[in-house]
């Protein structure tokens, strides 16, 4: 019993593949010039519909298309009234045309959702999908803090916490445009990290597992003013998101005792965080940026696998 996934995020196009056991995940990042902090929804979607053709010829060049008994999607950014972007669009398109081709059904998942299930799936630790956790989604959009719980093959995410205004991953790429690195720029950011010698760091204000990242970023900038330093600015503005997420999963921790904690998202690839919350569980960094993987692994699901 295998199954397709699909996942048109607002810079990866990617297309999944799974059977229960192993599986397999194309993506492709979308193409942003030089200096600028992201895509309009009309360039992404375009995209998107460009990308997929390549990204399932690579596929189905070794994925017997036989085997697939249904085809999953991702069809907006989270579970909750009002969530859309249209770059989801594409992958809608072509999960429905390849389901009617293949008559065979579709499941729907929100981009949120198959981001937790692809970092449960990919750590091995698909069990704590029967109980609730707390998990965090950190990406280019969002930095939510959630309380999940089962919802039949699917997860219940509730906002609990998170940033009032920027997310860390705006930051992170506000940070690499300020040192004139390519988009996005977490992993340069994470790279020049590692040789920062500075430990200091501008203290967020947490309350109620919130906070805003807004000040930082305005720090951020005073410091590379101050210092001229590219190494050790990436260092100092990395350590401000990764002390703030600290402070509210420990507050978090506390409010749900016993709860496990996952990470989840593009900024849950950065090493500093991973070393600075190396208690919670976190995914191969391949399935912590967007991927399709997860969506494949709800649909399995969906039809009583996994």
């Amino acid at each position: 019993m295998s199954v397709l996934g699909l996942d048109t995020s607002n810079y990866t196009t990617s297309i999944a593949w799974f059977n229960g056991t192993e599986g397999e995940n194309q993506s492709q990042l979308l193409p942003v010039k030089p200096g600028e902090l992201g895509l309009r929804q009309s360039d992404a979607l375009f995209a998107h519909v460009k990308c997929l053709p390549d990204l399932a010829d690579r596929l189905f060049s070794h994925v017997k298309t036989a085997d697939i008994q249904v085809i999953g999607v991702s069809t907006r950014p989270r579970a909750v009234e009002g969530s859309y972007m249209p770059c989801f669009l594409a992958g809608v398109s072509q999960a429905e045309t390849m389901a009617s081709l293949l008559h065979v059904p579709v499941v729907q998942v929100s981009h949120q959702q198959g981001h937790l299930a692809a970092a449960l799936w990919s750590a091995d630790r698909m069990d704590i999908m029967n109980a609730p956790f707390l998990a965090w989604h950190l990406s280019g959009g969002t930095t939510e803090l959630l309380y999940v719980k089962p919802d039949g093959w699917n997860m219940r995410c509730t906002r609990i916490g998170g940033t009032t205004d920027i997310s860390a991953g705006q930051l992170i790429d506000r940070t690499g445009q300020m040192l004139q690195l390519q988009f996005p720029a977490g992993k340069e950011l994470d790279r020049l990290s590692k040789e920062a010698t500075d430990d200091s760091f501008f203290r967020v204000k947490c309350k109620g597992f919130q906070f805003s990242l807004s000040g930082v970023q305005n720090k951020v900038q005073e410091y590379y003013a101050s210092t001229g330093s590219s190494v050790e600015t990436a260092g100092y503005a990395l350590r401000c998101v990764c002390r703030a997420v600290r402070e509210a999963t420990d507050q978090a921790k506390a409010a749900y005792p016993g709860l496990p904690v996952v990470f989840s998202g593009g900024v849950a690839s950065n090493s500093m965080l991973r070393e600075i919350l190396s208690e919670a569980v976190f995914c191969p960094p391949q399935f912590a940026t967007d991927n399709a993987m997860g969506v494949a692994v709800l649909t399995h699901r969906a039809l009583g696998g996994v």
